[in-house]
């Protein structure tokens, strides 16, 4: 496990910044931001505390001598990440994963924690969708593993470009869904009903 966050070292950044940004950081509205900006930092990137080898320690919780080798969907896991390059937030996030059980299957709150857990950090959305990819594989002990992220970025909707409603799809695939056509569209095919 990673160290903890600095909570003085955030709350005087944040105080710096909202100097720099012509506030005052000692009128009543802002006096307890810094201080209520740090809890919210603990709070949204806890990811960032764990290795992808940690998160799939601690969500390895499975059903196992299960006789199945039949496709596995759970979709429209709702989570949040925040942009590496703006640490702008990414929304209206849904990952939608399937995957083939090797003699074990995951308890199916467990994906979506393995979800929330590795948006928790500052990231591409590309690296969501291969962060859980690589931690599933791990816990299922399968190779046979996809995910699909869709989501709005507001570095793009909010500043820029400003494109609201302009949705990022990515995708990780891994084993069967990389050779079998059929596999991968049939999970396509599920996750738009």
């Amino acid at each position: 496990m990673k160290k903890e966050f600095n909570h003085e070292k955030i709350k005087a950044a944040i105080r710096t910044i909202i100097e720099e940004l012509g506030d005052d950081p000692n009128r009543e509205g802002l006096r307890e931001t810094p201080d209520r900006v740090a809890r919210m930092y603990d709070e949204v990137f806890e990811g960032m505390r764990y290795t992808n080898d940690e998160i799939a320690q601690m969500f390895d919780k499975c059903f196992e001598d299960v006789r199945t080798n039949d496709l596995v969907i759970v979709k429209d896991i709702e989570v949040f990440s925040f942009c590496e390059h703006h640490l702008a937030l990414m929304y209206n996030m849904k990952c939608h994963i399937g995957y083939i059980p090797n003699q074990k299957v995951i308890g199916l709150s467990k994906i979506a924690r393995i979800c929330d857990m590795v948006a928790k950090r500052l990231q591409l959305q590309e690296r969501i969708c291969s962060d859980i990819a690589e931690i599933l594989q791990k816990v299922c002990e399968t190779e046979d593993v996809i995910v699909v992220v869709e989501g709005e970025h507001s570095c793009m909707t909010a500043r820029g470009i400003k494109s609201r409603g302009a949705k990022t799809r990515t995708s990780a695939i891994r084993g069967l869904f990389d050779t079998d056509h059929e596999l991968r569209n049939e999970f396509y095919n599920l996750i738009k009903s």
